[in-house]
C-alpha cells in the first residue's frame, strides 16, 4: 500500500462559537461568559434558602469544588430576606463565589420589595414562561429587567419546556396547523422554545439592558431534543448559551445523559456556560455534579481542573482489587490536595496519572502518562514498575506500594510543578535530576 500525501486526521473541539460576553461579577471576582472565555462550571444548592446558614455551607462546599457560579432560589419573602446574609456569611469564610438567583412567578416583586437582595446577588435567572400573561406578563418581565439595568446584574432568560409561554405555544400551534405539510407537535415545541428566548432577549434590550448582560438557555430533558434546540438557539442568536438538561436523572442515568447531551454540542463550539442537574440520592452528595461537568470538559480536553487519574478496567488477569483500591486511594488523593496544590504547583492540573492492573497493557500506558505504575497481574511477577515521563524508574514491592506510590506522585509535582529557589514555578519536567 503506497502512501498518500495528505494532512493528519484533524482532533479537538470545531470552532468555538462567536458570542458575545457576559461579566458575573462579585468584588474582585469576575466569572466571564461568552467571548471565548473558557467554558464555565455551574451548581444550584438544594436548601432552603431562608435558612442563611445552611445554604452558606453548600455554596462553600459547591465552590470548593470548583463551581465557579452557584445559584439558589428565590421564591418567598423569607428567602429573599436571608440573600444578604448569606452573601455576608460567605464574604466572611472568604468565599467569593457570585451568587445567581433563581426566580419564578414573584420575582419581580421580590427584586423589587426586597433591594439589599437584588443588589447581593450577580445575576438573575428569570423564567418568561413563568411570569403570567398577557400584559401582566410583559409588565412583571419589565420590572425584572429594569431592575438588572439599576444594580448592573446580567441575565440569565432560561426557558423550560416544562413551563412555555402558554399564549406563544397556542399562537405557533395555530399557525403549524395552517401549514400544508403541519409539524409535529415535538417540533412546534422545540421552535416555541427558540422563539421565546430570542424574543425575550430582544425585548430586554428593548428596556434597557445591554445585549452583553444577557445570557440564554432552552432547557429540556431529552437528549436528542437538547442537541436540535440548541443547534438551532446558536444559529439564530449569537448570546452565550447556558447549557443543560432540566432534569437529568439520577445516578449513572444522569451523568451518562447529561454527558451525551453536553459533549455533543461542546464538540461542536456550542456552549458557555455548563450546569448538571444531577437528582441526589438521599443524603447524597451535592457536589457530584460539579465533578460530573468538570470531568466531562476536562475529559473532552476543553479545560483541566484536577489531575486525571487514567486505570484499565480489571479482567481475569486482574482477580485482585488491589489497583482498584490504589486508582481510588490515588484519585482522592489528588483532589484533596488541589485547593492547596493549585496555589503552590501552576499546572498541575493537567498532569495524568496511570494506575494499570497487570503487564499487558500496563506499562505502555503507563509510559504514555505523566507518571504511571503497573501492578502484577494475578500470578505474574510481583512487581510494580513505576514510570516518569515515559522512562521507567523505580520498581516497588511488598505491602507499601500504595503509600510509596504516593510519596513518589509527591515528589514528582513537587519536582516538575513546584517553585525553584529563584522563585520561577512550573520547571520543566526535562530538566528533573
Amino acid at each position: 500500500m503506497s502512501i498518500v500525501e495528505q494532512s493528519p486526521f484533524p482532533i479537538g473541539q470545531l470552532n468555538r462559537r462567536s458570542t458575545r460576553g457576559a461579566r458575573v461579577v462579585w468584588g474582585d471576582k469576575q466569572v466571564r461568559i461568552g467571548g471565548g472565555a473558557p467554558v464555565v462550571v455551574q451548581s444550584m444548592t438544594n436548601t432552603d434558602t431562608a435558612d442563611p446558614i445552611a445554604t452558606a455551607i453548600q455554596v462553600k462546599e459547591l465552590a470548593q469544588a470548583g463551581s465557579e457560579l452557584v445559584r439558589i432560589t428565590v421564591n418567598t419573602p423569607e428567602a429573599a430576606k436571608e440573600v444578604p446574609a448569606i452573601r455576608e456569611q460567605l464574604d466572611r469564610m472568604g468565599v467569593a463565589v457570585p451568587l445567581v438567583g433563581d426566580f419564578h412567578y414573584n420575582g419581580h416583586k421580590l427584586l423589587t420589595q426586597f433591594p439589599e437582595c437584588a443588589q447581593a446577588l450577580s445575576k438573575y435567572r428569570i423564567n418568561p414562561g413563568n411570569m403570567g400573561g398577557g400584559k401582566k406578563r410583559d409588565d412583571n418581565f419589565a420590572q425584572m429587567i429594569e431592575v438588572a439595568c439599576r444594580y448592573e446584574k446580567p441575565v440569565r432568560i432560561g426557558v423550560n419546556w416544562g413551563s412555555l409561554d402558554h399564549e406563544l405555544m397556542a399562537r405557533m400551534m395555530d399557525d403549524n396547523n395552517r401549514r400544508s405539510v403541519p409539524w409535529d407537535a415535538s417540533a412546534v415545541m422545540r421552535e416555541a422554545l427558540v422563539v421565546s428566548a430570542i424574543t425575550n432577549a430582544a425585548r430586554a434590550e428593548e428596556l434597557g439592558l445591554a445585549g452583553d448582560a444577557i445570557i440564554l438557555s432552552c432547557k429540556v430533558s431529552h437528549v436528542q431534543d437538547l442537541i436540535s434546540v440548541y443547534r438551532n438557539l446558536s444559529a439564530r442568536c449569537d448570546y452565550p448559551l447556558h447549557l443543560g438538561l432540566t432534569e437529568a436523572g439520577m445516578g449513572s442515568k444522569g451523568i451518562v445523559a447529561s454527558t451525551a447531551a453536553l459533549s455533543v454540542l461542546l464538540q461542536e463550539g456550542i456552549g458557555d456556560t455548563i450546569r448538571i442537574s444531577l437528582t441526589p440520592e438521599p443524603g447524597g452528595d451535592r457536589t457530584r455534579e460539579v465533578i460530573v461537568a468538570q470531568e466531562i470538559l476536562q475529559t473532552m480536553g476543553l479545560r483541566a481542573f484536577t489531575p486525571m487519574v487514567v486505570a484499565c478496567p480489571g479482567c481475569g488477569r486482574t482477580s485482585s482489587t488491589y489497583f482498584q483500591e490504589l486508582a481510588d486511594s490515588i484519585q482522592a488523593y489528588l483532589r484533596r490536595q488541589m485547593p492547596v496544590w493549585k496555589a503552590q504547583y501552576p499546572g498541575v492540573e493537567t498532569m495524568n496519572v496511570a494506575v494499570m492492573g497487570c503487564v499487558v497493557n500496563g506499562p505502555g500506558e503507563s509510559r504514555h502518562a505523566d507518571i504511571g505504575i503497573s501492578l502484577p497481574g494475578t500470578g505474574e511477577v510481583p512487581s510494580a514498575p513505576v514510570f516518569i515521563d515515559g522512562e521507567r524508574s523505580v520498581t516497588l514491592k511488598g505491602d507499601t506500594i500504595a503509600e510509596e506510590f504516593q510519596e513518589i506522585v509527591r515528589n514528582y509535582v513537587h519536582r516538575r510543578y513546584g517553585v525553584q529557589g529563584s522563585g520561577v514555578a512550573g520547571q520543566n519536567s526535562n530538566n528533573l535530576n
